[in-house]
């Protein structure tokens, strides 16, 4: 991967603000002209800089207004476990962030629902796909912050 410069930090700024952004707007706005803009866009996305555009729905107006941090330990740590669980954990639509942790709790699911009954019913699911020695559940109460722009003015351009 070649190491990136002003002009990719501020053409990965651009889209991570707008992905509709037609690569003249985006020339514009990031100061080159449109071919040299398409070729880093292009470059970006075949090396894995930029993953995908999407659309970012608001999950309030299509019904899924609750969101749970749901914490799991587990007394089985063999690479063939965790293979099974996170298989079976990534294929629950309700899961919409999964890590592994460090500290006192083994993994974090970040999971939308429609209401505490569409959670009951995903938790149901969840404890049928593992063995696990305990789940805990902390309903998010206001959404204070939430976005999906990595704050790039953190890393130093060349």
């Amino acid at each position: 991967m070649n190491p990136l410069d002003r002009y990719d930090y501020a053409i990965l700024s651009a889209l991570q603000g707008d992905g509709t952004l037609s690569i003249a707007q985006l020339s514009e706005r990031v100061g080159l002209s449109t071919t040299p803009c398409w070729k880093r866009v292009r470059r970006l996305e075949e090396e894995g800089y930029i993953e995908s555009r999407v659309a970012i729905v608001n999950r309030r107006k299509v019904g899924l207004p609750v969101t749970v941090f749901v914490s799991v330990r587990t007394s089985q740590h063999d690479d063939k476990w965790l293979a099974r669980f996170a298989a079976a954990v990534v294929a629950l639509p309700e899961v919409q962030e999964f890590h592994r942790m460090s500290g006192d709790i083994d993994y974090l699911l970040k999971v939308v629902t429609s209401d505490i009954e569409g959670y009951d019913r995903f938790y149901k699911k969840l404890i049928k796909v593992a063995q696990l020695s305990g789940v805990s559940s902390a309903f998010s109460m206001e959404q204070i912050k939430v976005t999906t722009a990595l704050p790039l003015e953190l890393v130093s351009h060349q």
